[in-house]
């Protein structure tokens, strides 16, 4: 029996937002960041995006990634990230990611989350996703805390490299797998899999998918992450229809004329 999996890309693809991000509000309670390097960061993801996708650009990203964290201490990060989850994350999940993570769970495909994020921040999103493996950035670890050297940073090219690696330690059949972005620097990503599909692609990255071959997806739909308990089993199409049950019973009740006194 061929062995495949899906291959989801975290920002833009399975939620509506940056990971990285997400939990400043957090960071900043605690005293990791200050608003000097929120602005910071901010600027150099801005920067990037408006440039090019070269190396000199992604090295400088990497670099700002880098100055951010030093001395950071792993267990509060890890503490913030945990404590707010469903309030930072709940609200940007797309549905037609979570219902296309069922989908290929119930083929039997593994579904692997790969983000540059650092792991501390992917990996609880991915166990609430019932994600079976991560493909994260990677920061050295001493004492306690970070010392700004990055081990493995999961952008661009690393990230199919990752996946190479991942696909022949689990024995998947890459041409039969499928991978998912909303990023033109993930083409190598999208490449190396038999399956490659865009989501909600801007024109550069619309423009690779019809030369590759590639599909293309459109995500719109939020769903709170909160809802997507799998060890109960349930499936997400039974989580949705029992919440549209209990909002039409709720209507039909408040709609219920009162009795009068």
């Amino acid at each position: 029996m061929v062995r495949a999996a899906a291959f989801f890309d975290l920002d833009k693809t399975i939620i509506a937002t940056s990971s990285a991000t997400a939990f400043s509000k957090g960071f900043l309670a605690e005293g990791l960041l200050t608003r000097r390097s929120v602005v910071a960061s901010a600027y150099a993801q801005l920067a990037y995006l408006l440039g090019s996708a070269d190396a000199a650009a992604t090295e400088r990203l990497r670099a700002q990634l880098s100055r951010t964290v030093t001395g950071w201490d792993v267990a509060t990060v890890s503490a913030v990230v945990r404590a707010t989850l469903h309030e930072s994350i709940d609200p940007t999940v797309y549905a037609e990611a979570v219902e296309l993570i069922a989908e290929h769970q119930a083929a039997g495909r593994d579904v692997v989350v790969v983000s540059a994020s650092g792991a501390e921040v992917v990996e609880p999103i991915a166990q609430m996703l019932g994600a079976d493996a991560v493909v994260a950035t990677r920061m050295a670890v001493a004492d306690g805390r970070y010392t700004g050297e990055i081990e493995f940073y999961a952008y661009g090219e690393n990230k199919a490299t990752a996946i190479r690696e991942l696909a022949a330690a689990r024995g998947y059949d890459l041409d039969a797998s499928y991978a998912y972005s909303d990023s033109v620097t993930d083409a190598p990503m999208l490449a190396v899999v038999g399956h490659g599909y865009a989501v909600n692609p801007d024109r550069a990255l619309r423009r690779l998918a019809a030369e590759h071959g590639w599909g293309v997806l459109t995500f719109r739909r939020p769903v709170p992450l909160r809802a997507l308990d799998r060890r109960a089993g349930a499936t997400v199409a039974a989580v949705l229809g029992a919440v549209l049950v209990v909002t039409a019973v709720v209507v039909l009740l408040r709609r219920r004329p009162r009795p009068t006194r």
